[in-house]
């Protein structure tokens, strides 16, 4: 899996880039079917949490966050994501 994080608009700090590292972590169970994981920090009044998610059959998933915290977005983003990503997986399943 590769994992690309932007920031943009401001600078991404080691404890945040640590806490994001944590929270991918939940992901990690799909890494297999994962081919690309890009995340996409914007700052402007508020910070805005992209997430795309690339599988290895062609499938994309693109989920978006909107916090006054830097760390909130992140959590709603991760939990979202690690929601889509179970829905994905589930599809892929039934299908075999």
């Amino acid at each position: 899996m590769n994992t690309d994080i932007k920031a943009i608009k401001f600078t991404l700090h080691d404890d945040a880039k640590e806490y994001l590292n944590k929270k991918i972590e939940r992901i990690h169970n799909a890494e297999n079917m994962i081919v690309d994981l890009i995340i996409a920090i914007k700052k402007e009044k508020n910070f805005d949490a992209e997430a795309t998610v690339n599988f290895r059959w062609g499938v994309s998933i693109h989920v978006k966050e909107t916090d006054f915290q830097l760390t909130t977005a992140i959590d709603k983003m991760i939990d979202k994501l690690s929601a889509k990503i179970i829905k994905e997986k589930e599809k892929v399943k039934e299908k075999r």
